[in-house]
């Protein structure tokens, strides 16, 4: 059985991706990802980094992130043994005498306890405070980027375009809510959004939400915000757009979510029989090279995408897609059994600048 190092190296070096690249992905250090490789933690800074790190790490390698705490949690058994003094000894007999004195000092102990308690309850004691709740915090952005765990109520004030805007920190549930000028956004654990600040259209800040524990609002959420343009989507039935990409020709489109932004998401795939299947992310530079690979049935595949993915697949209903993202999943479907299918899931924009996630399905010989 692959060690959790193992594993993790193993899995990236399968995806022919080295630590420089990771790192870019994923904002973890390369520091950070060569220990997690290592098992060697002793250079993180706490418990919550590990972990959060761990997670990031095997969401972003398409890993179980469960089996990968698991693994980490039986290395930190294995460096904590019982000394083996205390696994050879014997059970020593309990002198009665003894055993007279503990039970007199439980007695004691018990009344000690229960005339404390009289004493604390009874009317103009005074009462043990208690912990005051945390305030809210406002935080102000004054560079190009911010990294910092933020709980409930905080606010984070963004300098852009000799404007300041204002984000609220509004809930940590399944996944992270966001208050921004343009409206919610909703963030699962290593996701980007893009948001618009100056409502021109073009997403002006990235916010990714790290380390945190759903429904557990009192540990927070760490997050990474960066701001920089981020080129504006295409609308569905652009014919200039649809040429540039290599499409010729799109057929009607079925809206999967809305969002006043757009987040990333995820098309999970469940094979149900032999097929061939292609697939290509759009709009991500370093991300466009077309791959594909035979599927047989019981096989699972996940892609991961910020703007959108285009899928070529031989037969339409070998496989049972869905769509992940928001804290939310839609099946999908793309076409009938035997049908050769071109179709796209992406991002576009709205007339009223709100944005969706379509299935475009475009025909066959644009692949």
């Amino acid at each position: 059985m692959e060690s959790l190092g193992e594993k993790l190296k193993s899995a990236r070096e399968g995806k022919e991706l080295d630590l420089e690249q990771v790192s870019k992905d994923t904002k973890i250090a390369i520091r950070y990802l060569r220990a997690l490789e290592l098992e060697d933690f002793s250079g993180f800074p706490g418990e919550t980094y590990i972990t959060g790190f761990l997670r990031n790490y095997g969401v972003y390698l398409d890993l179980d992130v469960q089996e990968l705490l698991s693994l980490y949690r039986a290395l930190k058994i294995q460096e904590q043994p019982v000394p083996v003094e205390q696994l050879l000894r014997q059970p020593s007999s309990f002198p009665k005498a003894a055993l007279a004195v503990v039970l007199v000092i439980i007695a004691l102990g018990v009344a000690a306890a229960g005339l404390y308690y009289l004493m604390t309850t009874r009317p103009g004691s005074p009462q043990a405070a208690a912990p005051a709740p945390r305030d809210p915090v406002e935080y102000v952005m004054s560079g190009d980027s911010l990294d910092n765990r933020f709980y409930r109520g905080d606010t984070i004030l963004v300098s852009f375009a000799q404007d300041q805007f204002k984000l609220e920190l509004q809930n940590i549930g399944e996944a992270v809510t966001i208050r921004t000028p343009g409206g919610q956004v909703i963030l699962d654990l290593s996701q980007d959004a893009n948001i618009d600040l100056d409502n021109d259209g073009i997403p002006d800040l990235q916010i990714r939400a790290f380390d945190y524990v759903k429904n557990n609002a009192e540990n927070g959420v760490q997050l990474h915000l960066e701001l920089g343009k981020v080129p504006a989507l295409a609308a569905a039935g652009d014919s200039a757009s649809a040429e540039a990409a290599g499409v010729s020709g799109q057929q009607a489109s079925t809206v999967i979510f809305s969002s006043p932004n757009p987040y990333p998401f995820t098309l999970q795939s469940n094979f149900q029989g032999y097929c061939m299947f292609r697939w290509e992310i759009l709009m991500e530079r370093d991300r466009r090279d077309r791959n594909e690979r035979y599927f047989q049935r019981s096989e699972e595949h996940n892609i991961q995408a910020q703007n959108g993915i285009r899928i070529w697949i031989s037969n339409a209903q070998a496989a049972k897609f869905q769509v992940i993202g928001g804290g939310r999943t839609v099946p999908v479907e793309i076409g009938g059994a035997g049908e050769v299918v071109v179709t796209e899931i992406k991002w576009v924009k709205d007339d009223d600048n709100r944005y969706r996630l379509i299935v475009a399905r475009l025909e066959t010989g644009s692949t």
